[in-house]
């Protein structure tokens, strides 16, 4: 039986392309040059690329980049993406949490929940942070952002529910304050117009988690900051209003 995640992106690429939160790409990846001093000999794994938004700019940019992403649906849509753009990218069919990568890249992304903090399991979120890890040269570095648990939790259930503008959710929405899960229902068309209605399960992190599990994996620098769409920046720290939270951490 497919997981919520697989069936969302199994028909919903052209869709996903259409949304209000893929716009910020060009601003995302300034942010991410000037994090590796804008050198081209950086070697890029893009976790979750999905329909290959960041990997494609950065390689217009001069960057070598990889992508990996669990739907083919998704794949398919950025192979043509990046032909139409004129770029070469090896784009890779494989499940985050079962990489094969070692000591292989410079910098590691994974930008927009492309794959972490999706998973039914903590234990699984966390493979993807060791696989991601182990991608990594020493020294090496991964930014990435994830849901920030500071939001729900700082606000009444009742006024999450009402704030999360961007889907629509229906009265079985819970966050789930000792697990620090949303579990709700997502009705969604896909490419062809069919309504799915998905039983989605994400996991919401606080920094001081996300913290202890990078430190875990020897991320000696970690820092921690406010997500703002299309507008990534060390000057925005995070609080309670940001939905979510970007992540830099240093190996």
């Amino acid at each position: 039986m497919q997981k919520w995640y697989q069936e969302l992106f199994s028909n919903y690429s052209k869709k996903y392309e259409s949304e209000s939160f893929v716009h910020g790409t060009s601003g995302e990846v300034d942010f991410i040059e000037m994090e590796i001093n804008q050198n081209k000999e950086t070697k890029i794994l893009d976790i979750g690329c999905g329909t290959g938004r960041h990997a494609i700019e950065l390689a217009k940019r001069g960057y070598n980049v990889t992508g990996v992403d669990l739907s083919e649906n998704m794949l398919n849509r950025a192979r043509k993406n990046a032909s139409e753009a004129g770029v070469e990218i090896d784009f890779i069919s494989a499940d985050a949490r079962n990489l094969s990568f070692q000591d292989e890249f410079d910098l590691v992304i994974m930008i927009c929940e492309g794959a972490f903090p999706l998973m039914e399991t903590d234990e699984m979120n966390f493979q993807i942070l060791e696989n991601a890890a182990r991608a990594l040269k020493t020294p090496g570095k991964l930014i990435f952002t994830t849901l920030n648990g500071l939001y729900p939790l700082f606000h009444s259930v009742k006024d999450f529910i009402n704030s999360n503008s961007t889907t629509q959710l229906n009265s079985e929405n819970k966050f789930n304050l000792m697990t620090f899960r949303d579990e709700c229902q997502l009705d969604i068309k896909d490419d062809d117009g069919k309504v799915m209605t998905l039983e989605c399960n994400e996991r919401y992190y606080v920094p001081s988690e996300i913290t202890w599990l990078l430190k875990s994996l020897n991320f000696s620098k970690i820092d921690i900051h406010g997500c703002e769409l299309g507008n990534f920046s060390r000057e925005n720290t995070l609080d309670t209003e940001d939905y979510e939270m970007l992540v830099i951490a240093t190996i």
